[in-house]
């Protein structure tokens, strides 16, 4: 689905060669500094490379309209935003800023029942622990359904009960919907276990090849 060829950025990235496949779960996972979220903001032209170009379902980045791309290809960073209002203001404001349709509350109050969360959709998001936004965030990319997920460190406010019931509920979603999902994350036991691919990005390293 992706592909980096000969891609530089700055002093941080120096890629000669790598795929990204259709359909998997691939995990980005190095030590600080190596690239990480660097390497996924790429995936959405939210960082553009210094040198070299990454083709998207075989077409150059470039050449793609940045809003048309981001609404297939949506990335939830590593700090949750929260909204003025309710719960449910919240899960459909993705909705709302890519022109999609809303969907129903029974398929909102599913999505936060597989969270773990018991909440109402009425109750206001200010109300909510930082954990419990990023699940609110989580599921707000999961009600947009795009074609590919990038997730910097997705569960980084999480305990590590909840950690594992969250991905596996991303992960799950993405399997069943055919979908296709990056992921950025600090925990190799994680990425061994969810993941179909792990790229693994060094720091001071040129990466050639494919995942391990």
């Amino acid at each position: 689905m992706f592909e980096f060829q000969d891609v530089k950025f700055k002093d941080i990235l120096n890629i000669k060669n790598m795929h990204i496949s259709s359909g998997k779960v691939t995990s980005i996972i190095g030590e600080s500094g190596s690239g990480k979220t660097t390497l996924i903001k790429m995936l959405n032209k939210m960082n553009s490379p210094s040198e070299g170009k990454i083709l998207y379902k075989g077409k150059d980045l470039r050449e793609i309209n940045s809003v048309q791309l981001r609404r297939e290809v949506i990335m939830l960073a590593q700090n949750p935003v929260a909204y003025e209002g309710t719960i449910r203001d919240n899960l459909m404001v993705g909705l709302n800023f890519t022109g999609k349709p809303p969907v129903s509350d029974s398929i909102l109050k599913d999505f936060i029942k597989r969270s773990g969360l018991i909440k109402n959709l009425d109750d206001p998001i200010e109300n909510l622990s930082g954990g419990e936004l990023q699940r609110i965030a989580l599921i707000r990319i999961l009600v947009m359904n795009p074609e590919v997920f990038l997730l910097d460190e997705p569960s980084s406010a999480l305990d590590d009960e909840t950690e594992k019931l969250i991905i596996n509920m991303v992960v799950s979603y993405i399997r069943e919907n055919n979908k296709t999902m990056v992921m950025v994350t600090h925990s190799k036991s994680m990425a061994e276990e969810f993941s179909d691919e792990i790229i693994k990005l060094e720091k001071n390293k040129i990466f050639d090849g494919g995942a391990i």
